[in-house]
């Protein structure tokens, strides 16, 4: 089932890339928009409609094949909303997932949180059909995320995140060495605005590099770090207009 998914997901990339709609694989295979999308939906497509789909883009059922296999080899830079979905509603996977991002092993993972192996097996398993990484032989974890691998804006993982960081993060005086708070105010345009977004990203770029540095350092030479770079409209007068009474 997993393979029918990714055949028919490459099969719409494909129809997109070749500019053509559902009303032109309505008219190939002789059936209503309405049945198409009914097939696409239920991933029913039989062998002889395929071959039909795929002579309208003018290739072969392997080239179709081809493409997927390509897609699934290339790296991910960011999951759907039901993948980050799945994961969100379940913190035990959400742990183990951001274990793996930071690039803990099989044993650390284990011997931090007292999860059972074959707990942890499972969840690398599946995070394994999602793509993130490679379940090689010993259980050895080889990620498989691109460079520029993000959590989607707004989505499960995220909405996750805010709700903890509202609840947690700001709870300490960020007095400690390895803590530090900084609030900026000021007046930009539009183009310096953008500039400093620009800034932000290659703030974010050094830090996962630097956390890639660091990967091969036990567990106990790396602390769990976590950044906030945000900026936004917003102005003091807030302060004052939003705690007016209504």
């Amino acid at each position: 089932m997993a393979q029918t998914s990714a055949l028919i997901t490459t099969l719409k990339k494909l129809l997109r890339r070749h500019n053509k709609t559902y009303i032109d694989v309505a008219n190939c295979l002789e059936l209503s928009e309405a049945s198409v999308k009914r097939l696409f939906a239920e991933q029913n497509i039989s062998l002889q409609r395929l071959d039909a789909i795929c002579t309208l883009l003018d290739i072969e059922i392997s080239d179709l094949v081809y493409e997927m296999q390509a897609e699934q080899r290339r790296p991910i830079s960011e999951l759907t909303h039901a993948q980050e979905k799945q994961i969100a509603d379940d913190l035990n996977l959400m742990m183990v997932t951001v274990c793996v991002l930071n690039r803990w092993s099989l044993s650390e993972i284990i011997q931090h949180y007292k999860f059972k192996e074959t707990e942890v097996i499972r969840y690398l398993a599946l995070l394994d059909r999602l793509r993130i990484i490679e379940l090689q032989p010993y259980n050895r974890i080889k990620l498989l995320i691109a460079p520029n691998f993000k959590w989607r804006d707004d989505g499960p993982i995220m909405q996750l995140f805010r709700a903890k960081i509202e609840a947690e993060y700001f709870r300490t005086t960020f007095t400690k060495e390895s803590e530090k708070l900084m609030v900026l105010n000021g007046m930009l345009s539009p183009i310096s605005n953008e500039v400093f977004q620009r800034k932000m990203a290659q703030l974010a770029h050094e830090f996962d590099q630097l956390s890639k540095e660091d990967a091969h350092l036990p567990i106990g030479a790396r602390t769990g770090s976590t950044v906030l770079i945000a900026i936004r409209d917003w102005n003091y007068e807030r302060l004052f207009t939003d705690s007016r009474p209504h």
